[in-house]
């Protein structure tokens, strides 16, 4: 009696073990799928507190941090539940810059569970909880103070979550820490349904049927020839229908990777043919730019001809200009204010040759003549042959 006792304990220790690391496995795996939806989700959308994925995420991380916590003990040497904040709180006190006080002051959240809440999400817009949760786990007599053996924050996996966290600092999260939400006193419930994807391989199916074929066979050793050859008929049957099964499972399995592979084929020639025309069009537009180039050059260099004549001819206006006040000076200094004739009276202005030779001289200047043209003896005689003419010698 006492052995089957032992016996029935050691079968329940077992059970609860297993039952214990199931429950760890499919935490974490479960948290794992929660961050890469996250990250998923984050590209096409903003994560906020309405997010039903970003709510599924904070139950499986609330289940994680209250896996096999210890509860208080109170004066009369009863356990009372304990929340994770006050492993937190105390293990994460040693953290540079942490939020642990301003938590610990709002007004409007008061219990445990709630300053939890508010911690998982000040520590997500901080971008900190993987850290948060690195250090807390370097406190491993703080931990082995607040967690059981088999606990989640006690095992090599808990390392790894920390590692899983780090990619959401690539999101940018917000959240209204009012207290309205996080106070509720339900414990927070994860939703399984994302994750119940699944997909029997090849080798289940006989795996099953073998273990089936197992259990029947332990419970029917007394029974009759027939119904032994009548269950090896059945079984031969449910082999074939399995094959058949596999067969066109596997057919189904080809016709998907076959459309898949048209599907990355036609993706593949369009971006081919995207990539071809946006070649196509750089080169024209660098025939346009050097055509453009050129062009610009032989304006260029057109102006700075039109700009070398215009200063030529600017500067045989301003000779032009020189010669003709030139020109009038010389008229006027060159007049004899008067002149005798031959019997002995003087003569007027009119009256002088030279005089009218040299006003029709000056007519000529507006010719483009210039000065030592003026003053040859093709224009102008020179005052000393005029006052030796015979015609207008004085007496």
């Amino acid at each position: 009696m006492a052995s089957l006792g032992s016996g029935v304990y050691v079968m329940r220790t077992r059970g609860s073990g297993r039952s214990t690391a199931v429950e760890r496995r499919n935490l974490l795996t479960v948290c794992r799928f929660s961050v890469k939806t996250l990250l998923d989700r984050c590209c096409f959308e903003m994560i906020d507190e309405s997010s039903p994925d970003f709510t599924n995420f904070v139950s499986i991380l609330e289940h994680i941090f209250n896996h096999r916590l210890k509860g208080q003990t109170t004066w009369f040497g009863y356990e009372s539940s304990r929340c994770f904040w006050d492993y937190i709180r105390t293990a994460c006190s040693k953290v540079p810059h942490n939020c642990i006080r301003s938590i610990e002051s709002m007004e409007n959240v008061r219990s445990s569970r709630a300053k939890g809440r508010a911690w998982i999400r000040v520590a997500l817009m901080e971008k900190r909880l993987s850290e948060y949760l690195s250090s807390a786990l370097r406190d491993l007599k703080t931990t082995r103070r607040f967690y059981e053996d088999s606990a989640i924050m006690l095992g090599e996996e808990a390392g790894l979550l920390a590692d899983t966290l780090i990619g959401l600092n690539t999101i940018d999260f917000s959240f209204c820490l009012k207290g309205e939400g996080l106070d509720s006193s339900c414990p927070a419930v994860i939703d399984y349904t994302p994750y119940l994807k699944f997909t029997q391989s090849a080798d289940s199916v006989s795996s099953d049927e073998e273990e089936m074929r197992t259990l029947g066979s332990s419970g029917s050793e007394s029974s009759s020839p027939n119904k032994t050859a009548s269950a090896t008929a059945a079984s031969i049957f449910t082999e074939q229908s399995n094959l058949v099964s596999k067969c066109k499972r596997f057919e189904q399995m080809y016709r998907t990777a076959l459309e898949q592979k048209g599907y990355l084929e036609e993706l593949v020639r369009a971006r081919e043919a995207q990539l071809s025309e946006a070649v196509s069009h750089n080169k024209a537009l660098q025939k346009n730019l050097t055509d453009t180039h050129l062009s610009h050059t032989l304006e260029k260099e057109q102006l700075e001809f039109i700009i070398l004549e215009l200063r030529d001819q600017l500067k045989t206006f301003q000779s032009l200009e020189q010669l003709s006040t030139d020109t009038s000076l010389s008229q006027a200094s060159l007049g004899p204010p008067h002149s005798l004739g031959p019997e002995g009276r003087t003569l007027n202005k009119e009256e002088t040759p030279s005089l009218r030779g040299l006003c029709g001289s000056l007519t000529s200047v507006a010719s483009y003549k210039s000065l030592a043209s003026l003053r040859s003896n093709e224009c102008l005689a020179s005052p000393a042959t005029e006052l030796s003419s015979p015609g207008i010698s004085p007496s």
